[in-house]
């Protein structure tokens, strides 16, 4: 439980360290927001990918079952993930390109996160370190959610679109758990 404040602590920090937002238009500061909102989540989803890939090779090395139950729930998963990177960095630039790439960027670490585990920390990562990583990555996600991820879509949504989304992905997330 403390490495999840750890997590959101560090995110914090992080946060602070990003420069401020000094633009006197309004419309320039939404898009400022927005393309730093986009920025701060591909690098908490890069953080957030890397352990996730980490585990999804190791799970697979000890039960192949478990492994692709594990790949299919961080692919559905990885979808909002995606969008979450790319819809603000699109929205601020214009640039479809710059909205893939970053979103490309991000999802790229759990191959990497796989990669790793496989040729170096193999003979080290055990089940305890895992949980470490997962714990602080947990309080980091969190972190992003609460002060970047809603707020901005509370902006941007309409009614009750955001509420309901959350709790529609809460759902979905929770019988693919009970499925598999």
């Amino acid at each position: 439980m403390g490495l999840f404040f750890v997590g959101m602590m560090l995110a914090f920090g992080v946060d602070r360290c990003l420069p401020p937002l000094h633009v006197k238009e309004e419309t320039l500061k939404q898009t400022a927001k927005l393309k730093q909102t986009g920025l701060f989540t591909a690098l908490a989803l890069t953080l957030h990918n890397f352990p996730e890939g980490l585990a999804t090779f190791f799970s697979a090395l000890d039960n192949l079952t478990l492994g692709i139950s594990i790949a299919l729930a961080v692919a559905i998963h990885n979808i909002p993930e995606g969008m979450a990177v790319a819809l603000p960095v699109y929205h601020s630039t214009g640039s479809r390109k710059k909205a893939f790439w970053a979103s490309a960027a991000s999802g790229m670490a759990e191959p990497v996160g796989a990669v790793v585990g496989y040729f170096i920390l193999d003979y080290f990562l055990h089940e305890a370190i895992l949980g470490v990583l997962f714990a602080a990555v947990a309080g980091i996600m969190v972190y992003l959610a609460l002060d970047e991820l809603l707020p901005t879509a509370h902006d941007y949504g309409h009614g009750h679109q955001v509420i309901s989304g959350v709790l529609s992905g809460m759902a979905l997330m929770a019988v693919v758990l009970l499925i598999f």
